[in-house]
């Protein structure tokens, strides 16, 4: 039996789920769902230094840093880390 009164789960790329189980970073893949678009994509605009939000390069990776990303979905307004991979 279902409860009614139970509390809705958030969705897995909310900011409120973000912010409940993300570190500092995230990964691009996992940053491209919360945006609403592919991993193939999101790598696409890291290597034009045009992902929205600000992007680390540590070694041959990149992660996303989790502050901006949640700013950014939270404002609407991009925040270009200027940087490609």
């Amino acid at each position: 039996m279902h409860r009614q009164d139970s509390p809705p789960q958030d969705a897995p790329y909310s900011p409120a789920h973000i912010r409940a189980t993300w570190g500092g970073t995230g990964s691009v893949e996992d940053a491209s769902k919360a945006f609403g678009f592919s991993r193939a994509k999101g790598y696409d605009l890291v290597r034009r230094g045009e992902f929205p939000c600000r992007v680390l390069r540590i070694g041959r990776s990149a992660r996303v840093v989790t502050a901006s990303l949640l700013r950014v979905l939270d404002s609407g307004e991009p925040e270009y880390s200027g940087i490609g991979v």
